[in-house]
């Protein structure tokens, strides 16, 4: 591993432990030309993802798309971090665990809307009127209604 600071090409492992997500592992380093130590993670490398749009166009996974989605759903609402990071990943590994080269955007959607339900009312409802681009009070008042059921 090349340092970050001199960019000499020797470094050596002082520490190794799993990471907090337990699906990567942290490594302490040290240079051993200037002495200075940094982290590393290793990640198991997937199979790259494949969406495919309500247009049928394909661009390849994205998670900050999923984490900008739950994080305007919440925005304002008392949610604590933690829990919307894990909210993300259960929803990451979801998708992950399907096993699939290519997932459609709607079902992606509505992965996140179940999880969402889950995790605040009001943030489920916002995302849910986002995503199925309600047009009119009620449709809006027809969700409330399926949730609330």
């Amino acid at each position: 591993m090349k340092c970050p600071y001199c960019g000499h090409p020797d470094t050596k492992v002082i520490d190794s432990r799993p990471a907090e997500d337990n699906s990567s592992i942290r490594r302490r380093r040290s240079c051993d030309e200037c002495g200075k130590r940094f982290t590393t993670y290793e990640k198991i490398e997937t199979i790259p993802l494949i969406v495919i749009k309500k247009d049928n166009n394909r661009e390849q996974y994205d998670r900050s798309k999923i984490e900008s989605g739950i994080l305007r759903a919440c925005y304002k609402r008392p949610v604590p971090a933690d829990k919307i990071q894990k909210t993300i990943d259960a929803v990451e590994l979801e998708i992950f665990n399907r096993e699939e080269k290519e997932i459609p955007s709607s079902l992606i959607g509505e992965i996140v809307m179940d999880k969402l339900k889950e995790l605040d009312p009001v943030a489920y409802v916002r995302f849910a009127s986002v995503y199925r681009e309600f047009k009119d009070v009620n449709t809006f008042m027809s969700e409330l209604k399926k949730f609330l059921a």
